[in-house]
């Protein structure tokens, strides 16, 4: 599997080697953003932290205070547009991307060259992981605006010499027929659309099997995580689909390699916790929080990413010495609906519906009529609908120990999505 590595050496570094380096970097880059940085130099003086030589080991690290969202969204109100975690004057930057906006307000994220060249150095683990080198051709079929959506993930294929192909500007027929015309081996998008333009092949009669990609990465949501959405992508498409995660706050931070047994946190670039989301103490289980170690123009520092995730205790088949997530990104802490009591996520209803091949789309609606913690899931089902329904909410039944109401909606009437899907809708009330 070594031909798989982007960098052979960092990424099997023995624990001892690959925390002095980490903590070298960390040193490097406090001294960068400490003294120039408002946002940083205020929150870790109210932290009683006078300056970066006051980072001397890993217990001065803990020190640091963690970093949410909410504040990011609360600096950039009262110092817009971008607020003042910039490290250097606004000449200086190159690239404006920003967050999705699915939960608050989008958060806007400057970049320098020299941090845009360390997004596409992060995604050439990514795509070297995923097997992919500079003989590919890769599509990406999405929209090329202010979300950052995958363009990180175009700036590494030009890192890594492979050829990249846009697919913005097209709808799903043209995206399909750009792929056949390019000999496009490898596609990158959100597992949603992937599976979207399955079903859109399957409309035109378009066998994906004569199609020439071998290789698909997805990211955007967790569904390349779930067995059974992993499964539809590479049966749809008849190739190998990978799993990656990254945050615009923070970078492209997480891979899977061939063994495929949850994702690698590329430790080179990034210092990894998982703590309890309650306590903010060290956990197995718990949240993910990221420090990047190769942006200083925007730094994230002990940011409170709002994955739960769950830390590997074996070592990975691949020879990686990463920290590994076992079954990848599992939920999010502002995700979870208490159905009558019980908590469930719907990355886990997902993994239900996708075992379903008559199910193309679906919706889950949160506050119905009858209380806030009612839950409607919304399906299109292509066959025998009423069979399908009942086996559906049977197995949510049986899986998640809740009763989920199922309702069969007509073909084409749910939304399809490019980027990150949107399938929770919250109704006045809803949880």
């Amino acid at each position: 599997m070594t031909d798989r590595f982007f960098d052979p050496k960092l990424e099997t570094l023995p624990e001892d080697a690959l925390r002095a380096r980490q903590l070298a970097r960390l040193q490097a880059l406090a001294r960068e953003a400490f003294p120039a940085n408002p946002f940083v130099r205020r929150k870790w003086q109210e932290a009683g932290i006078a300056s970066a030589e006051d980072l001397r080991s890993w217990d001065d690290y803990v020190r640091l205070p963690f970093t949410v969202k909410s504040e990011l969204e609360s600096d950039q109100a009262e110092h817009p547009p971008f607020g003042t975690n910039l490290t250097y004057g606004i000449e200086s930057y190159v690239r404006v991307h920003q967050t999705s906006g699915t939960t608050g307000a989008p958060v806007r994220w400057l970049d320098t060259a020299e941090a845009w060249a360390w997004w596409g150095r992060c995604w050439s683990f990514v795509l070297r992981a995923a097997g992919v080198t500079a003989r590919d051709r890769i599509f990406f079929p999405f929209s090329f605006g202010l979300f950052i959506g995958f363009w990180t993930a175009f700036e590494g294929a030009r890192a890594l010499g492979a050829l990249a192909i846009p697919g913005g500007s097209q709808d799903s027929r043209a995206r399909l027929g750009a792929i056949e015309a390019l000999g496009a081996t490898v596609l990158v998008s959100t597992p949603s659309y992937a599976l979207h333009l399955a079903e859109v092949a399957r409309q035109l009669g378009l066998d994906l099997r004569t199609l020439p990609i071998r290789t698909t990465i997805h990211a955007g949501e967790p569904g390349a995580g779930i067995a059974s959405v992993r499964r539809r992508i590479e049966e749809a498409w008849r190739a190998r689909a990978y799993d990656h995660a990254g945050l615009t706050e923070v970078g492209a931070y997480g891979y899977e390699c061939e063994a495929q047994a949850g994702l690698h946190v590329n430790e080179s670039e990034f210092i990894a916790e998982v703590v309890d989301p309650a306590t903010g103490r060290a956990a197995r289980a718990g949240e993910l929080v990221l420090t990047n170690l190769g942006r200083g123009c925007s730094p994230a520092f002990r940011y409170r990413t709002g994955d739960l995730v769950r830390a590997g205790a074996a070592a990975c088949a691949c020879g990686r010495t990463f920290l590994r997530l076992e079954g990848g990104i599992l939920g999010r802490t502002d995700d979870m609906l208490i159905v009558r009591g019980v908590n469930v996520f719907p990355s886990a209803i997902e993994g239900i519906i996708r075992r379903f091949a008559a199910v193309d789309e679906f919706r889950i609606e949160v506050g119905a009529e009858s209380g806030p913690d009612q839950v409607r899931l919304q399906v299109e089902i292509d066959g025998q609908p009423a069979a399908t329904v009942a086996e559906l909410a049977a197995g949510l039944r049986t899986e998640l120990g809740v009763r989920i109401e199922v309702v069969a909606v007509p073909h084409g009437t749910l939304p399809r999505f490019e980027h990150k899907a949107r399938r929770v809708v919250r109704k006045a009330g809803g949880s």
